[in-house]
């Protein structure tokens, strides 16, 4: 029986480098994403302050591993036996779980997966205990550390609005000090808010992170408890009047120091709140194990109130885990990968495409928050209105030049707030969501600085209601996942634990090695947005050529399996035209950033317009797709007639026209502009013999007793053919044009 112990305890080490690993790789972004999007410093250095935040916060974060131990569940309830599957439940249903929630691109949280994996596992080992002692379910309540687990879990939830209400509240303050020209302000002031921002930060980070240090004594920390104003009070004047003097004397750009001490302390706190998400369950677990070994009772009397006892993590395996953490920041490309979607898609220039859709409920919000504030106008005085607006008011963009995501002051807030929450929560020893937190924080500091206009408003809100409606998401499945896997295991015995082991190995093999990576098309979108007529062109010929076969390819697919009732099929090629629809938009939306961001060129700027004319009827011609795709599939759905005889035989017929129209319009055409001359002509056939079909449609209705409903579909299937062979023949004219202005002005 030890030896399954130890392959247990040996399972937990692996499971816990690989959390290490892919916590980082994902959560990166959280304290990189300000610093490099304000470009305060050159990437180099700030992933030196935040890798040196990481390793010192890792040493602070021995406090937050009494969660894994005693703060969800009541250990002296259980014996060893009882534990130690508790603890297997909950890494394995946190690799699975990530692994299901990745595939599906569903938000989650490490945080909240691991408080509710802790409880559906100990309430599937009360539960079972229960069970074959014949006792009353009820009892289930004792073996929980009710009071410790509902703060957890409520100061989760709470701080996602506590996160959004101080970034909004803070943004605001700030925003309305420095206005959007903060250097003239700045040069006044900047002392007291780079030591109000500093002092924030040691106080929250150090002086009340310091109970949770691995390495600090008692009576260190009682002498620093005795004499905290004092310290508070100098510090604040010291470094108030260092960088006002920098400032006044040196030229120094004290929102350097606040962004990188910021990213500092973000990175320090993030280490000391979520190593316990990652760690925590395999060091528990060890030290479970050598309490029982220690001990001599056999592992199923041995009860584990040593794990109630306030114990200090070793700090050495916290700075091992700092390193593997640092090293991942350094070396995992997927972190990279991250920082930089996230950064470039964090504009808050209007019109581009959102990462959120709309929702009913934000659209609500947006209404009422209109009315709201078009009530509060009424009733504030007028004088004051004005005064307000007047330091809201943004600078123009600059013709050409990319505008930052946030400027220097936002960055500080973003950090700062962040950290600070963080922090106190740590302090606590209540483990957050650091992904939730940092995002409402800067939802609200961006909702404060009025990036939330009417164009964008209801897609962020919906963003922050999906973030929300995660939580929930998250919670649930956790909880239900672990119950399920712990009971199986107790149930089953020693070999359900060894083949769930070789489950979620095989799970972590597939997603991490053999899994092909999605290509970031908005990303890739976002670099484009600078072409000269050329690069136009050759976007406009690799858009026309992947459209035009897949259009044509789920055309077939999506006909022929609705002819032979498919259903199954036809939802996948509704699924395929709604991507390829989704993918035609983004890339038509780039035509906004080129505007922005023109250089005055006026043979480009023909180019942009050429681009924007192609672009569109591509996207027609998939939007009909789409909705002739979910016609079809409704027309199942609802079990209605199929088209038989000469109807269906015509649908066929026109597919091969539709399959031939590649060829129809190949790219030869579009240097030759006596073939070019001829493609309406071409068309303009192919589309007659279609209107054939539509005439032959109206002798059949009565012979093929055909419905209102099924006549209607299949002039929307005559309709979306037509659209197409029009919609690609003009982009090929348009091509053939487009090729004239570049080599007109080459020559």
């Amino acid at each position: 029986m030890e030896s399954f112990y130890i392959l247990i305890l040996a399972f937990l080490a692996l499971l816990a480098a690989f959390d290490l690993f892919v916590g980082v790789s994902n959560d990166a972004v959280n304290f990189l994403n300000s610093a490099i999007g304000s470009r305060i410093a050159s990437f180099k250095t700030i992933m030196i302050v935040a890798s040196a935040g990481v390793l010192i916060g890792a040493t602070f974060s021995s406090g937050m591993m009494e969660i894994a131990r005693s703060g969800v569940f009541n250990p002296e309830m259980f014996t060893f036996s009882e534990i130690i599957i508790i603890f297997f439940a909950v890494m394995v249903t946190d690799v699975l779980l990530l692994d299901i929630f990745n595939s599906f691109g569903l938000p989650t949280s490490t945080t909240v997966s691991i408080v509710f994996e802790l409880l559906g596992g100990a309430v599937a080992a009360a539960a079972y205990k229960i069970w074959l002692q014949e006792g009353s379910f009820l009892a289930v309540a004792s073996y929980i550390n009710n009071e410790k687990a509902l703060a957890i879990i409520s100061g989760i939830l709470i701080s996602v609005v506590v996160a959004f209400v101080a970034g909004t509240v803070v943004q605001y303050i700030c925003r309305l000090i420095f206005t959007f020209d903060f250097e003239r302000i700045y040069k006044k002031i900047g002392g007291i808010f780079g030591g109000v921002a500093l002092t924030s930060i040691f106080y929250f980070l150090v002086m009340k992170g310091l109970k949770g240090s691995s390495f600090m004594k008692k009576e260190y920390i009682d002498t620093i408890n005795a004499h905290t104003w004092p310290i508070l009070i100098v510090t604040f004047i010291v470094l108030t009047a260092l960088f006002q003097f920098l400032i006044k004397y040196k030229g120094t750009n004290i929102f350097r120091i606040i962004i990188l001490s910021g990213t500092f302390a973000l990175a320090f706190a993030f280490a000391g709140n979520d190593l316990v998400n990652f760690v925590g369950v395999p060091l528990a677990a060890w030290e479970s194990y050598n309490a029982y070994i220690s001990s001599g009772v056999a592992a199923d009397a041995f009860t584990m109130e040593s794990l109630k006892q306030a114990v200090q993590t070793p700090t050495i395996f916290l700075l091992l885990s700092g390193l593997i953490m640092v090293l991942t920041l350094w070396f995992s490309k997927k972190a990279h990968r991250v920082v930089q979607t996230s950064i470039s898609l964090s504009s808050s220039t209007q019109g581009e495409q959102e990462q959120f859709g709309s929702s009913l409920p934000g659209r609500v919000i947006v209404r009422s928050a209109i009315r709201f504030g078009n009530v509060v106008n009424q009733i504030m005085p007028a004088a004051m209105r004005r005064g307000i607006d007047s330091r809201m008011v943004k600078p123009a963009p600059v013709k050409g030049e990319i505008a930052l995501p946030f400027d220097y002051v936002r960055a500080s807030v973003n950090l700062v707030v962040a950290a600070i929450l963080i922090a106190s929560a740590t302090s606590l020893k209540l483990p957050l969501s650091t992904t939730y937190v940092t995002f409402m924080v800067a939802m609200g500091s961006s909702f404060a600085d009025g990036a939330w206009d009417r164009e964008s408003a209801v897609y962020r809100i919906s963003g922050v209601l999906m973030v929300i409606s995660g939580w929930f998401l998250t919670a649930f499945s956790a909880f239900t996942a672990c119950l399920t896997v712990a009971i199986i295991i107790f149930v089953f015995g020693e070999w359900a634990a060894v083949l769930l082991m070789a489950i979620a190995t095989i799970s972590l093999i597939r997603s991490n090695f053999f899994s092909k990576e999605k290509d970031d098309h908005s990303l890739a979108i976002l670099r484009k947005s600078q072409m000269t007529r050329e690069e136009i062109r050759a976007s406009i010929r690799e858009a026309v050529n992947t459209s035009l076969d897949s259009t044509v390819q789920i055309y077939r697919n999506g006909l022929i399996s609705f002819l032979d009732e498919d259903g199954a099929a036809v939802k996948k090629a509704r699924g395929e035209a709604a991507a390829l629809f989704d993918d035609i938009s983004r890339q038509r939306g780039l035509y906004y950033r080129m505007a922005l961001e023109s250089t005055g060129n006026a043979l480009d700027d023909d180019a942009r317009h050429f681009y924007y004319r192609a672009l569109t009827n591509l996207k027609e011609a998939c939007h009909n797709l789409r909705s002739v795709m979910g016609m079809m599939e409704n027309h199942l759905a609802n079990q209605h007639r199929i088209y038989t005889g000469e109807l269906k035989e015509n649908l066929i017929s026109m597919l091969e026209i539709i399959a031939c129209l590649p060829k129809t319009l190949a790219q030869p055409a579009e240097n030759d502009v006596e073939a070019r001359k001829a493609l309406p002509a071409l068309a303009n056939a192919e589309i007659q013999k279609i209107n054939h079909f539509q005439l032959e449609l109206l002798r059949l209705i009565e012979g093929e007793h055909l419905s209102l409903r099924s006549s209607e579909l299949y002039l929307s299937l005559l309709q979306c053919s037509r659209e197409i062979i029009n919609r690609y023949t003009i982009v090929v004219v348009l091509q053939g044009e487009m090729s004239d202005i570049c080599e007109g002005a080459a020559a």
